[in-house]
C-alpha cells in the first residue's frame, strides 16, 4: 500500500456527522462506511476527489492539514519555492496576482511559480503521444483522482492511462533543473487529490497546500494585499498551459483539435460524467485515442477552493487572466524555457492497486434485501434515501461491511412503526398494570380500615341487635314492633356488612393442595341455588384438571361470581362455566346472558363497597374478596361485558390461575 493510501486524505469529525447519507451518495469510489450510525472515510478506498468535503453541510469532513509541515519547510529550509495552480484567479478574485505572489513571499518563499508552464510541458508531450501515431488509446494522467480511481477500480485500464506526469510534477522537475536539486517546493491548488499525489512522489513535490489552507496561514500572520510588496510571478512564465484548470483546456493547450465527427478525442468530467466515461471506455463502447477526464468540473471546481462562486463566474475568471497574461507573454523567452525543459524525463509508469471486492451471490443478496422487509421487486424503491442509487446496491454494500440496514428509509420507517405499535402494547401493560397495583394500595388500605370497623363494630352491633329482639318479643304495640323490626333488620344488615368486613380484612393465607376443578365447579354450584328461570351449563377443557390452590377459598370466589350473574338475570337466563388449561396456567370462564355491565363502572366493580344493587341488596365487598382471593393465588381475574342493548348483553369473568402453586 503506498503512502497516499496509509495517510488519511478526508476524515470525519464525528461530532458534527449527522448521518445524512450525503456523502455517501456524493462518493464515486464508494469509500464511506456507515458504522455504528456513522460515517467513515475508508482512505485505502478514497481518491482523493473531495466530493464529501464539498456536500457536507454540516462540515464534518476535515481535510489532511498540510499548514504545519509547510511552515516547518520555511522555517528550516533556505530556499522553498510555491508553484500556484493556474486555477488561482477563480479563488482569489479579491487579491490581485502580484498581491497574491507579495503574500507568499512574505510567508516566507523565495521563489513564486506558475504551474501554468509545467502545463504547457504536458501538453507539448500529450500532442507528441498523438502524434507517435502507436494506435493506443489513453486516459489523460493530469488529474490524480482519476488516476487513483483507474488503479483501484478499473485495474484492467492501468496500461491506457497515459504514460505523462501531471502538471504539478513537470513543474517540480522544471524548477529543479532551472534553480537547483536543493530546492524545496510546495504546491498550492485547489485539488486534495493532489496531496495524494505527492505522498506518492515525495522526491518531487515536498508539500501541498489548498487555497483555502493557504488563506488561513495568510490570516494567521495578519498578511493581506494593502500590507505586502506586490510583485511579479519568477520564471518560468506559463504560456496557453494556464488553460488547464478549464474542461477542455488541455486540448487547447496542446493545440489537439477536437473534431466531434471522428470522437478522437474526448472530454468527461464530474462525478457522475468520468464514471460513466471510465465504465465505457472499459467495455470498449467508445474508443477515442484520448479521453481527458476530470473528477472535477475542471479544477477551477476543485474541494479545496474557499469561494462560493458559481462555475461559469470561476471559468470567466481564469479565461480573462490568460488572455491578458498570453497578450503581455514575452514569447521568445517562454520558448526558451520550454527548449530548455524539453529532455525532461516527464514519463511515470502506474500501478494497479485493486480495491474491486467480489459480488455477493444471489442467495446472499436475497437474503439481506429480505432483511429489509424486500421480498419481491415491487419492494425495492430505489429512493436513494440510504445514498445508494438502488436497493440492491445498498445490499451489495451492507454485504461488504459498507453500510447498514437501517440505513433504508422504507426499512426504518417500518421498524419505527413497529417500535411505536409495540410501545403501545406495552403502555397498555403498564396502564393495567398500574391499575392493578392501584386496586392493591386500595384494598391494602380497606384492609386496614376493615380490621378496624369490624373490632369495634361487631360486639355493639350484637348488643344492639340482641336487645331490639328483646325489646320486639315484650312489646304489643304494633306499630312500636314494626319500628323494633326496622332496628332489628338494619342492625343485621349492619351485621352482614362487619362479617363480609373481616373476609375482607382476613390476613390468612392460602393453603393450596392438589384439587380437582371439576370437583370444585360442582362444589361451588351445591353451595348456591339458582333461580328457576337461569339453565346452568358447565363445560371442561381439561386434559389434567388438577391444579394446586386453596379450594374453600376459591368456592368463596365462584360463589360471589355466580350471585351476581343471578342477581344480573332477573328474567332468567344461561349462566355457562368453562374451565380450559394448558401445562403452566387453568382458567375459570364465568359468562353470563344477563344485563350487563355499563363500560362506566368496568373500572370500578373490584373496589371495596362499588354495588350496583339496590339498597339492602349487597354490601360491594363480594368482588373486592374475589380479587384478594385470586391475587393470593398469584393469578388475575378480569371482565368483559356489553351493556349495550343493540348486541348481546352480559358479562365474562375469566379467572387465571398457575396450574402449581408456591408453598
Amino acid at each position: 500500500m503506498d503512502e497516499a493510501a496509509k495517510i488519511p486524505l478526508v476524515r470525519t469529525i464525528r461530532e458534527r456527522c449527522r448521518v445524512c447519507y450525503t456523502c455517501v451518495r456524493e462518493c464515486p469510489a464508494k469509500a464511506i462506511r456507515i458504522a455504528t450510525g456513522q460515517a467513515e472515510v475508508m482512505s485505502e478506498r478514497c481518491i482523493g476527489c473531495g466530493n464529501c468535503v464539498k456536500v457536507c453541510g454540516q462540515r464534518a469532513k476535515e481535510v489532511l492539514d498540510s499548514t504545519a509541515e509547510v511552515a516547518r519547510l520555511l522555517n528550516q529550509e533556505p530556499r522553498v519555492a510555491a508553484m500556484i495552480a493556474p486555477s488561482f484567479p477563480a479563488e482569489f478574485s479579491d487579491w490581485d496576482y502580484r498581491a497574491l505572489t507579495g503574500i507568499l513571499r512574505a510567508l516566507g518563499f523565495e521563489y513564486v511559480v506558475e504551474v501554468g508552464f509545467g502545463a504547457d510541458l504536458v501538453a507539448h508531450r500529450y500532442r507528441q503521444l498523438l502524434e507517435n501515431g502507436d494506435g493506443n488509446n489513453y486516459v489523460a494522467s493530469t488529474c490524480p483522482a482519476i488516476v487513483a480511481y483507474v488503479e483501484r477500480y478499473f485495474p484492467e485500464l492501468v496500461p491506457s492511462l497515459a504514460p505523462i506526469v501531471s502538471p504539478m510534477t513537470a513543474m517540480a522537475r522544471a524548477m529543479k533543473r532551472l534553480y537547483g536539486d536543493d530546492l524545496k517546493l510546495v504546491f498550492i491548488g485547489p485539488c486534495i487529490a493532489k496531496k495524494g499525489e505527492a505522498l506518492s512522489t515525495k522526491q518531487d513535490v515536498n508539500a501541498v497546500l489548498t487555497f483555502a489552507e493557504l488563506r488561513r496561514m495568510a490570516q494567521e500572520r495578519d498578511l493581506s494585499r494593502h500590507c505586502v510588496t506586490a510583485s511579479d510571478f519568477d520564471p518560468p512564465h506559463a504560456g496557453p498551459g494556464a488553460l488547464f484548470p478549464i474542461s477542455h483546456g488541455l486540448f487547447q493547450a496542446a493545440g489537439i483539435p477536437e473534431d466531434l465527427s471522428r470522437c478522437d478525442v474526448l472530454v468527461a468530467d464530474g462525478r457522475a460524467g468520468f464514471v460513466e466515461a471510465i465504465k465505457d471506455f472499459s467495455s470498449g463502447s467508445f474508443n477515442p485515442r484520448l479521453l481527458e477526464v476530470l473528477a472535477c468540473e475542471g479544477c477551477i471546481m476543485g474541494p479545496g477552493i474557499s469561494t462560493k462562486d458559481p462555475l461559469f463566474r470561476r471559468r470567466t475568471r481564469v479565461s480573462q487572466f490568460v488572455s491578458r497574461r498570453l497578450s503581455a507573454l514575452d514569447g521568445e523567452r517562454w520558448r526558451a524555457c520550454m527548449d530548455q525543459c524539453a529532455d525532461l524525463d516527464l514519463s511515470r509508469s502506474f500501478h494497479a492497486e485493486d480495491r474491486r471486492i467480489a459480488e455477493p451471490s444471489t442467495a446472499n443478496l436475497t437474503k439481506i434485501l429480505e432483511r429489509m422487509g424486500k421480498y419481491v421487486p415491487e419492494d425495492e424503491l430505489n429512493c436513494g434515501a440510504c445514498g445508494y442509487e438502488s436497493c440492491r446496491e445498498h445490499a451489495v454494500a451492507i454485504y461488504r461491511g459498507f453500510a447498514e440496514s437501517e440505513m433504508c428509509l422504507p426499512y426504518t420507517i417500518e421498524r419505527l412503526r413497529e417500535t411505536v405499535q409495540s410501545l403501545a402494547v406495552s403502555n397498555d401493560k403498564l396502564a393495567k398494570t398500574q391499575e392493578t397495583l392501584m386496586q392493591a394500595e386500595k384494598l391494602a388500605s380497606m384492609g386496614q380500615l376493615a380490621a378496624g370497623i369490624a373490632h369495634e363494630l361487631n360486639n355493639p352491633l350484637g348488643v344492639v341487635l340482641m336487645y331490639a329482639h328483646i325489646l320486639r318479643e315484650q312489646e304489643e304495640n304494633e306499630a312500636v314492633t314494626e319500628d323494633l323490626n326496622m332496628i332489628a333488620e338494619q342492625a343485621d344488615r349492619c351485621k352482614k356488612i362487619v362479617s363480609g368486613l373481616l373476609h375482607f380484612a382476613r390476613q390468612n393465607k392460602v393453603t393450596k393442595k392438589p384439587t380437582d376443578l371439576r370437583e370444585l365447579i360442582d362444589r361451588s354450584l351445591r353451595a348456591v341455588i339458582a333461580p328457576h328461570e337461569v339453565t346452568i351449563e358447565v363445560e371442561h377443557n381439561l386434559d389434567d384438571p388438577v391444579a394446586e390452590l386453596d379450594g374453600d377459598q376459591m368456592i368463596q370466589v365462584l360463589t360471589n361470581l355466580y350471585w351476581n350473574a343471578f342477581a344480573a338475570m332477573p328474567g332468567g337466563g344461561t349462566l355457562a362455566i368453562r374451565t380450559i388449561g394448558n401445562s403452566a396456567r387453568v382458567e375459570i370462564n364465568v359468562r353470563d346472558t344477563g344485563i350487563g355491565i355499563p363500560r362506566e363502572n368496568l373500572d370500578k366493580i373490584f373496589e371495596p363497597f362499588f354495588t350496583t344493587k339496590g339498597i339492602g341488596k349487597g354490601t360491594g365487598l363480594g368482588l373486592a374478596i374475589a380479587y384478594g382471593i385470586i391475587k393470593m393465588h398469584s393469578g388475575d381475574i378480569r371482565v368483559e361485558s356489553n351493556a349495550d342493548p343493540k348486541l348481546p348483553t352480559g358479562a365474562t369473568f375469566t379467572v387465571t390461575l398457575p396450574r402449581r402453586g408456591q408453598h
